[in-house]
């Protein structure tokens, strides 16, 4: 198969589809790997680098799509690249499409197989793509917090700690899967006093045994959310719902309760948010207030941090790239109920039915 990484064109998104390690292997498997220039060089892979493992070096995106049979990448492509997708070309990459209703209709009208890192499930119910970046952003939450509580960032001027003979930051974290245990381990790991809300007990259970007794965990309901919510200096938002749009946990009226100079971070902002007052910012301006709480809502946090997040991310995708790349599409979801998940278009039509639900379009799911 024929396979192209276009440079990410997302403000400040440095990470990149392959490493060279994952274009060597492909081209040993008989495989041809076009890179677009200096695709890398920003996590510290560079041409000569991919020319030695094996891969072409084209200069544009243009070129890359024109030629490519698959399209690897990290981040949903922008409208920029929307006429550069063709027919039948497999799209692999993170596409959070139930936040995305005008890409998803691109993705349909140019009948493009499109499969989601994101949705790619086994049956244990785990996301094992979403994982690494899942660890990456829940631990950078914890460390964006802390700078923008100081009070030259606008936050209240307050150390996660504290000190001898002072009192230590409340943290709230809604969500205690992969993002709200990473968030964790680093707020404790600061001295935080830390509240994790969930609604699985048995995950709750796990923390508590895990982290023995050095945070709290309460079930996560109105009750509970409006009390830890109002009194902490730090929330952040860590809620998943595979494929799905984040549900709102945390109302306008609720924030409007935290005091001046309080932070929020959510990291479920790529899937809609569930803070209510949050909207999408960008690393190049990545706050805003609202009612003098501070909030940081950055998409693509890991983007950053590429040379950690790449590495780390290829080593989750590869495998499933490699199998589409050697049987296609079909044949691989036939085979694997794992990546069968993943495909969220196929053929024009929307065959993911969370996200289908979430933008109000028709589910039509593969037939085999």
């Amino acid at each position: 198969m024929i396979i192209g990484v276009p440079k990410e064109i997302k403000i400040s998104e440095s990470r990149v589809g392959l490493t060279e390690s994952g274009v060597m292997q492909l081209t040993a498997e008989g495989h041809k790997v076009y890179i677009q220039d200096n695709a890398g060089l920003n996590c510290g892979v560079t041409n000569e680098t991919y020319e030695k493992a094996g891969a072409t070096i084209l200069p544009s995106a243009k070129e890359i799509y024109g030629k490519a049979e698959m399209i690897i990448k990290v981040k949903e492509p922008l409208p920029a690249e929307y006429d550069l997708m063709k027919e039948d070309q497999i799209l692999y990459t993170y596409l959070h499409l139930a936040a995305e209703p005008e890409l998803t209709k691109v993705l349909c009208e140019r009948k493009v197989k499109a499969i989601a890192y994101e949705t790619i499930q086994p049956a244990n119910g785990s996301l094992p793509l979403l994982v690494p970046m899942s660890e990456v952003a829940g631990r950078m939450a914890t460390q964006v917090g802390a700078i923008y509580l100081q009070k030259d960032k606008g936050g209240k001027g307050v150390l996660l700690g504290g000190v001898t003979g002072t009192h230590r930051a409340n943290v709230t974290i809604l969500g205690g899967g992969v993002v709200g245990t990473n968030a964790a381990k680093m707020a404790v790991g600061l001295g935080a006093k830390v509240t994790v809300l969930d609604i699985n007990h048995s995950r709750l259970e796990y923390l508590d045994d895990v982290f023995q007794g050095r945070l709290d965990t309460l079930y996560s309901n109105k009750k509970n959310i409006m009390e830890t919510v109002t009194n902490c200096d730090l929330l952040i938002g860590a809620v998943l719902v595979a494929g799905a749009k984040a549900p709102t946990l945390v109302s306008k009226e609720l924030v409007s309760t935290m005091a001046p100079g309080s932070v929020v971070v959510d990291v479920a902002v790529d899937q809609g948010g569930c803070i209510e007052t949050c909207r999408p910012t960008s690393h190049q301006e990545p706050t805003f207030t609202y009612n003098d709480v501070l909030h940081y809502c950055v998409p693509n946090m890991p983007g950053v941090v590429p040379r950690t997040s790449t590495y780390a991310l290829t080593n989750a995708t590869f495998r499933y790239g490699s199998m589409i790349a050697a049987m296609g599409v079909e044949d691989a979801i036939k085979k694997d109920a794992a990546l069968f998940k993943g495909l969220n278009v196929y053929g024009g039509n929307v065959c993911y039915e969370p996200v289908a639900k979430d933008l109000g379009m028709e589910y039509r799911p593969y037939q085999f």
